[in-house]
């Protein structure tokens, strides 16, 4: 395989982000570019780019959040509100379909776990779309309800058999 390149998105990369985004969801989950924008210039974006060859291959959409906070599809990266972070809330990550199987969602995942960890975040979350289910949980994350209502609304805005999910972040 020719060399990859972990780094963290950026502006220029949106076109490509686009295309990757339209070729591993379809048009059902896909969010704008003026969204991912917006959440790029987030001060708690942490998302990261993979790079095969120096074209983006995959991304991770990322930021500090708090436990039990779920963005909605098509929602901005919003800072915690009188809080400091403890969470690591990984919003979207998409490879494009000819790589999968290729353990290339490691390569993002990863550093970001260790980074979190080293910045005193707890535990990273997730929601769960299109059946992922299974493959978060043989990453550590498991099914976490959700008591506030606002939140409940927002975790809906995914359709039906989203599931909010969480795992403990170690120290390695």
């Amino acid at each position: 395989m020719p060399p990859l390149e972990v780094r963290p998105l950026q502006p220029d990369d949106l076109p490509a982000l686009m295309a990757v985004q339209r070729a591993a969801y379809g048009d059902g989950f896909m969010e704008s570019t003026e969204v991912f924008a917006r959440r790029l210039a987030s001060p708690v974006n942490c998302s990261l780019a993979l790079l095969l060859d120096g074209a983006l291959c995959a991304y991770l959409a990322a930021y500090h959040s708090v436990q039990g906070k779920v963005t909605p599809l098509h929602g901005d990266f919003e800072p915690p509100l009188g809080t400091a972070p403890d969470t690591l809330y990984l919003h979207d990550m998409a490879v494009l379909p000819h790589l999968a199987g290729q353990g290339l969602p490691q390569r993002l995942l990863q550093p970001l776990w260790e980074q979190a960890t080293a910045q005193g975040l707890r535990q990273s979350a997730l929601v769960s779309v299109q059946g992922s289910e299974g493959y978060w949980q043989r990453h550590g994350y498991v099914a976490q309800p959700l008591h506030q209502p606002e939140q409940q609304q927002r975790l809906a805005s995914y359709g039906e058999g989203a599931v909010y999910m969480a795992r403990t972040l170690q120290a390695t």
